[in-house]
C-alpha cells in the first residue's frame, strides 16, 4: 500500500498487524499507479532437475502524464516518473527502462501471448509521434513477450483524460475469454464504441488462434459531474484539467482489479448496473469473491477507477519441481 507522506501514519495504523499488507511511503503528483508504477514480467524457469522457479521484472515506461505539456492533465508530473524506480528497487527487482511513453492502463494481457489495446491511446501523436504502429507492436512484443496485438479502435465514450485507455474498455476474463463495456441504447455515444469493438473482437482470434468469447457488460448512467461536485473538487495543481459540471463520467465496471481469489469493482450507485455488474462478474470469475466498492463514484470524478489506482505484482517462487 503506497500512500503520501500526510496521511502515512493513519494508513499506518489502520493497516498494520495484517501480516499480508506493507504500507510504503511514495511521494506522487497523484495517484494513478497502473500507469505510473512498472508493468511486472515474469519467467518461470522449468529445469528437468531442482527447482522450479519464477523470475520477475518490471517495465519502467516513459510516463508524460497523458500527453505532455500540451494535452498532459497535469503540468508537474516530476514525482510519477520515479515511481516505477522506487518500487523496483524497494524490492530489488531487475529494472528494463524503456524509451516509448505507455500507461499501464493503455493494455491488457492474457498471460499466452496476446496483448488488446486501442489505437485511440497507443496511436494518439500525444504519445509516440515519431513512431509507426508496426514499431510500436514490436516493441510491445519484445518486452510483454506477446505474439499477437489485438487493436480496438476506441476506448470508453468520455474518457478524455487517458485518450481512451484499454482498462475502462474491455480485459480479460482468461486467456479466449474477454468482457467488453456494452450499452443496448442506441442512442448513447458508447453504443458505437461498443459496436465496433465487438466486431473486431468477433472477428479475430488470440495469439493460441483461439475465437475469443465476449462477455459483455453494461455501463452505468450514463453518470454526469454535478454542480456540487465540481465545486468540490481540489487540486493541487492549478494547471490541472477542470472538472466541469455537466461532463459525463468514464464510469466503467471494466475498471476492476483482480487478486487472489477476488474481484475488487466499482459501484457507482447505479443499483440496476451496479447489480447486473455484480452477478456478470460473479458469473465470469466463479473461483473468485466479488467485491463491489461503493463510492467508487469519487474515485472516477479524478479520470479513472480500481484498477486504475492498482497494479498487481507476481510472486516471486521457488518450489520444488520433479520431472
Amino acid at each position: 500500500m503506497c500512500v503520501s507522506s500526510a496521511q502515512y501514519m493513519k494508513a499506518y495504523d489502520w493497516l498494520h498487524g495484517n501480516g499480508n499488507i506493507r504500507v510504503v511511503e511514495m511521494s506522487m503528483n497523484d495517484a494513478w499507479f497502473r500507469d505510473i508504477g512498472p508493468t511486472f514480467v515474469r519467467c518461470d524457469r522449468k529445469p528437468s532437475i531442482g527447482v522450479q522457479e519464477c523470475e520477475v521484472a518490471g517495465i519502467d515506461w516513459k510516463f508524460n502524464c497523458w500527453g505532455g505539456p500540451e494535452d498532459g492533465c497535469y503540468s508537474d508530473w516530476s514525482l510519477d516518473v520515479l515511481v516505477a524506480k522506487k518500487i523496483l528497487e524497494l524490492d530489488r527487482l531487475p529494472r528494463f527502462s524503456h524509451r516509448m511513453v505507455l500507461e499501464g492502463g493503455s493494455i491488457h494481457v492474457d498471460g499466452e501471448g496476446t496483448c488488446i489495446t486501442t489505437e485511440e491511446c497507443l496511436l494518439n501523436t500525444n504519445r509516440n509521434p515519431d513512431m509507426t504502429k508496426e514499431e510500436i507492436e514490436q516493441e510491445l512484443m519484445m518486452y510483454l513477450g506477446v505474439s499477437k496485438i489485438i487493436w480496438l479502435p476506441r476506448g470508453l465514450y468520455g474518457d478524455d483524460d487517458t485518450n481512451g485507455h484499454v482498462d475502462n474498455m474491455c480485459c480479460f476474463v482468461k486467456p479466449g475469454m474477454v468482457l467488453l463495456a456494452w450499452t443496448d441504447d442506441e442512442l448513447d455515444p458508447q453504443y458505437e464504441r461498443s459496436v465496433e469493438a465487438f466486431s473486431v473482437l468477433s472477428n479475430t482470434t488470440d495469439a493460441k488462434d483461439r475465437k475469443l468469447k465476449i462477455i459483455k457488460l453494461h455501463v452505468p448512467g450514463p453518470l454526469y459531474i454535478t454542480k456540487d461536485e465540481a465545486d468540490g473538487l481540489v487540486t493541487q495543481d492549478e494547471s490541472a484539467k477542470p472538472r466541469l459540471a455537466g461532463t459525463r463520467l468514464a464510469a466503467s465496471y471494466v475498471n476492476f482489479y483482480i487478486a487472489n481469489g477476488g474481484i475488487v469493482a466499482p459501484a457507482f450507485g447505479d443499483e440496476k448496473w451496479d447489480q447486473q455488474a455484480y452477478h456478470v462478474l460473479t458469473s465470469a470469475f466463479p473461483n473468485h469473491e466479488v467485491v463491489m466498492i461503493q463510492g467508487a463514484r469519487e474515485i472516477c470524478l479524478g479520470g479513472g477507477n480500481i484498477h486504475c489506482i492498482t497494479q498487481q505484482q507476481p510472486a516471486t517462487l521457488v518450489m520444488d519441481f520433479k520431472n
